[in-house]
């Protein structure tokens, strides 16, 4: 090969992004969080190789040739798995050119897939990576549409760290909006909301069972992108996410299971869902819940209370804590499940215990998402992602203070630290004489 040829291979492979290598690692005398739902474990030892994990408990023996990092007087948990974020969709909410979270005057709802828009150095990405949270799946807002379209699930390593995009899963679920928001936007009422979404159900069935090359029905109401997107609904291969409140409303949406038998529903907001938490349970569907929304702030949210998730969960109830967008940042999951285990503390209250919390902030999620043991939890041959922290990750004084996803450290630096290190300690007599008092 000519020195023009090495030249020329050496600048292509520089062009490359960087993929740090996965380290082995173990660490040990923490006390140790698996995330499956169990009690904190003392003096706990976890084992990454290759990017998963191989052994995480007590009593786990350490190979001699890897690197220990000793946990004494630290927590060491899974990462953060957080359910129905915008992260990657926008930097500046109030800038349209870098918002990407709805499409008010697009011809396409159902179809819409926000894959083509995630952005992983997006700063809401990195700061939520110093919080801990390590994946997540991502949902765009509702146009004008009750279909807001496909979400994604993602994980949040550093641009460049592991050689790949931060998209895991494109077209993950598809989300649409019932209640009071679906009757908004479907024309005024909960009946034309419902005669939305079964039209348009029955629509793509329609087309998924012509042959190839057949024509449409002239009088279809939804585009072709968008009833092929709802075909894989109907089929089940993709979540329909159903976002939903009064417990009328829940019942409504768990009676669509006897029309369209191969539906894989999720409900997500349910704040009265505690009025039919046993009627959820039977049908074995999930719900991603806002804990915190506790007030009467509309009529279908007039039983909100913050004991609607240990009091779903006591009925059989799989219960992830998520919808976390705009200010409400996927990094306060910790601390809204550590209101979840103080409530058990307050007579009359339902909360839930230790690991329950901890489960619905990193398993449950995960299992929801479709990744049920390979995310959210250190089991053996789960993703490396590994968080230790400077105490209880649940209560509010902790931070993480590193943070491994797929088994490659990851960088807490952000937009904030930076600020923050840059005035902290500022020189005041070089300021312009527009600061002086």
């Amino acid at each position: 090969m000519s020195r023009r040829a090495v030249l020329a291979a050496a600048l292509a492979a520089a062009a490359l992004p960087f993929a740090a290598q996965a380290q082995d690692l173990a660490i040990t005398n923490a006390t140790l969080a698996i995330g499956d739902g169990g009690a904190p474990i003392e003096h706990g030892t976890v084992v990454v190789r290759g990017g998963k994990v191989v052994a995480a408990g007590a009593g786990v023996a350490v190979p001699a040739d890897m690197q220990t990092i000793d946990g004494t007087g630290k927590w060491v948990t899974p990462g953060l798995f957080t359910p129905m974020t915008d992260l990657g969709l926008w930097d500046v909410e109030a800038v349209d050119t870098s918002n990407d979270l709805e499409a008010d005057d697009s011809p396409f709802n159902a179809a819409l897939d926000v894959a083509p828009a995630l952005n992983p150095s997006s700063q809401h990405v990195a700061i939520s990576r110093a919080g801990g949270v390590t994946r997540a799946t991502v949902a765009a807002f509702n146009g004008k549409s009750i279909f807001a379209g496909q979400g994604a699930v993602i994980d949040l390593a550093a641009a460049g760290s592991t050689g790949a995009t931060m998209l895991m899963k494109p077209r993950a679920f598809q989300f649409v909006a019932l209640g009071e928001q679906g009757a908004k936007l479907a024309g005024g009422s909960r009946v034309a909301a419902h005669v939305a979404l079964r039209n348009a159900l029955r629509e793509a069935k329609e087309l998924a069972a012509l042959p190839a090359g057949s024509q449409r029905q002239s009088d279809a109401m939804l585009t072709r992108p968008d009833a092929l997107a709802l075909a894989k609904v109907l089929d089940g291969s993709e979540p329909l996410y159903v976002g939903v409140e009064r417990a009328a409303d829940i019942r409504s949406v768990l009676a669509l299971k006897g029309e369209f038998p191969k539906l894989n529903l999720v409900l997500v907001g349910a704040s009265e869902g505690w009025l039919v938490a046993r009627e959820i349970a039977a049908a074995h569907v999930p719900v991603i819940a806002m804990p915190l929304r506790d007030l009467p702030d509309a009529f279908e949210t007039l039983a909100a209370t913050q004991s609607n998730v240990g009091r779903m969960t006591k009925a059989g109830v799989k219960v992830a804590i998520g919808m976390f967008t705009g200010g409400n940042q996927p990094r306060y999951a910790t601390q809204q499940a550590g209101n979840l285990v103080a409530l058990t503390r307050l007579p009359g209250a339902a909360g839930l215990t230790w690991g329950q919390a901890f489960a619905a902030i990193s398993s449950i999620p995960a299992e929801i998402s479709g990744y049920g043991g390979k995310a959210g939890v250190l089991a053996p041959g789960a993703v490396g992602d590994v968080v230790l922290w400077d105490g209880d990750p649940l209560e509010l004084s902790s931070a993480p203070q590193e943070v491994w996803i797929d088994g490659v450290k990851q960088p807490l630096d952000n937009h904030q630290t930076r600020l923050r290190d840059r005035y902290k300690d500022l020189d005041t007599s070089v300021l312009p004489k527009a600061y002086d008092w």
